[in-house]
């Protein structure tokens, strides 16, 4: 006689992970000053910095050839190995994104991003 495997109920399944609104901890208290309102999209001022470990709404799918993944991936295990630092691909890529984004919004028409984009080096 085969035996059946009891499982937990949907409920148990598919609870919600993070608390509710109501459990969360008050709010900080608002700042002197009342800030300007941003735009949805746009970036807060202050120097670019990459998301980091966090979880990610938007994907983007980027084709690379064999060099460049080996590139990556050597880049990858060289922070490991020398640094210490244990990254994924994910958050390389986005780290040197940031990097390049950065130098664009500093440097402008001078910055490495555009050089090379041009053909310049």
């Amino acid at each position: 006689m085969a035996r059946r495997v009891s499982l937990p109920p949907a409920d148990d399944l598919f609870r919600p992970t993070a608390p509710a609104a109501d459990d969360a901890a008050p709010a900080p208290a608002a700042p002197a000053a009342p800030a300007a309102p941003a735009a949805p999209d746009e970036q807060p001022a202050g120097p670019r910095r990459p998301s980091g470990r966090v979880k990610h709404d938007e994907k983007m799918t980027v084709y690379v050839t064999s060099a460049e993944l080996l590139d990556i991936e050597q880049a990858r295990l060289r922070l490991r190995a020398e640094l210490g630092t244990a990254v994924d691909r994910g958050r390389l890529v986005r780290e040197a994104v940031a990097l390049a984004l950065a130098d664009l919004e500093e440097n402008g028409d001078a910055s490495a991003l555009a050089r090379r984009l041009r053909g310049e080096g």
